[in-house]
């Protein structure tokens, strides 16, 4: 049985990024992406910061200053190692999304980490989210298993949640 951690957001957050669920090793750690190769935490200290490799108190904070939360579509989920691909159908237990949002107005934009992410988010908050408040924007997984795309294509593609968070910022 995989948990979710927490979500990771201050009051003034103006855009989430969700993943699925924890995989062992950021369990093992009680880290989001606690995988050594994932490279969620790279792609947001290149776009947020200077591109050295802080520790995770100061990769948190990185993300609040700049209005990023985080936080996971499933409070939990029963799989098999870390593979969202495993992840058994009928254990999902979705995360309180829509409270979220009511608690954190000024989110503008939801950014999934990944297809199992959107594909979760939807099926489970989908319906209860038609306001047109919050845009949907699906981005490629940073998970080492998704190989077929280099950090460079992933690291241009990233590039959409810290130019939201500053333009959303600055209006």
């Amino acid at each position: 049985m995989a948990d979710c951690f927490e979500p990771v957001a201050r009051a003034d957050a103006r855009v989430l990024v969700l993943g699925s669920v924890p995989g062992e090793e950021s369990i093992r750690q009680q880290r989001y992406y606690g995988h050594g190769r994932n490279a969620f935490w790279p792609l947001m200290e290149r776009l947020l910061g200077d591109g050295s490799s802080l520790d995770y108190p100061a990769r948190l904070a990185l993300l609040m200053d700049s209005g990023i939360a985080l936080w996971d579509v499933l409070a939990s989920a029963t799989r098999t190692g870390s593979l969202d691909s495993a992840i058994v159908a009928g254990s999902e237990v979705p995360n309180d999304i829509v409270g979220f949002l009511d608690s954190h107005p000024k989110i503008t934009h939801i950014f999934f980490n990944g297809a199992k992410a959107e594909e979760s988010f939807k099926r489970h908050n989908g319906k209860r989210i038609t306001d047109g408040r919050v845009q949907l924007v699906r981005l490629p997984s940073t998970s080492p298993a998704n190989a077929a795309i280099n950090f460079d294509a992933k690291l241009q593609a990233w590039i959409v949640v810290v130019d939201t968070a500053r333009v959303v910022g600055a209006v």
